[in-house]
């Protein structure tokens, strides 16, 4: 019982620093930071530690508990682009040190598809590009893939922009401030991420299937379990419509991915 209520007293401690980086944040200073990535790698080891997984497991899904979860994935998504444009605004060059959590980020952009590979003649597409689009840059870099990616933040689409020109003018890639249905190019997009930190990523999901062509691939970022602390989670999807190809669960990553293709499309 002890445990469960250091476990519960911890998911407090994180919430109170999310909500009092939010409430101070200006100017993106140097010194919060510094202090708000330490928080977050803090937070991302918390997460992905297997021993808190059985504390996880272990406790009650109270209503309590259920609106704290929900805190602290909304409060840590908004600390994460707080970090992200502080970057954009501080960046200098590619041999930039990056945070733990960010280098997580990295480590999983070359499973992201498992099985659907991306090869220089697809298109990607990423809902939720966000200030420091570094799944973008990475995936245009390895593959020469066209990449776009889309975020309904005016911000995050301008410090977007200035990153790629910065870091990736040589590469394909476009940044608006659209939705699906608004991009021109999205009947030829043959491959599409979710970032983990998009609420509403099932209602988009559902809007796709008469948007985007039959051989289209999709890859939702989600977390589950200890992982939704970070994470929106996997929902049910409409089985007439889509099916999930492969669940890639990454142990040492805040997020995993499941992927996802159009029923027609299948021979089962």
């Amino acid at each position: 019982m002890k445990e469960i209520d250091a476990f519960v007293k911890r998911l407090h401690y994180f919430d109170e620093k999310f909500k009092l980086f939010i409430k101070q944040n200006n100017a993106y200073l140097i010194g919060e930071y510094l202090a708000l990535c330490q928080i977050i790698d803090g937070y991302s080891a918390f997460i992905i530690n297997p021993a808190n997984e059985e504390h996880w497991n272990n406790l009650e899904q109270s209503i309590e508990i259920v609106s704290l979860v929900e805190n602290l994935r909304n409060n840590a998504s908004v600390c994460v682009r707080i970090i992200e444009k502080y970057r954009a605004l501080e960046l200098r060059d590619k041999s930039e040190e990056i945070t733990g959590y960010f280098r997580n980020i990295e480590d999983c952009i070359e499973k992201e598809f498992g099985g659907f590979q991306i090869t220089n003649q697809s298109k990607v597409l990423l809902v939720g590009s966000g200030s420091f689009p570094i799944t973008l840059l990475r995936i245009a870099e390895r593959t020469g893939a066209e990449v776009f990616g889309i975020d309904i933040d005016d911000e995050a689409i301008h410090l977007g922009k200035h990153v790629v020109n910065k870091l990736g003018s040589h590469l394909s890639i476009q940044i608006d401030n659209k939705s699906v249905g608004e991009l021109e190019v999205i009947q030829q997009i043959s491959h599409i991420i979710f970032s983990s930190t998009v609420s509403c990523k099932y209602d988009i999901l559902g809007q796709l299937y008469d948007l985007t062509n039959k051989d289209v691939r999709i890859a939702m970022r989600y977390g589950n379990g200890l992982k939704s602390l970070f994470n929106y989670p996997m929902q049910k999807v409409d089985e007439t419509k889509w099916y999930i190809v492969e669940e890639i669960i990454h142990p040492q990553s805040v997020f995993d991915v499941i992927l996802y293709q159009k029923c027609n499309d299948l021979t089962r």
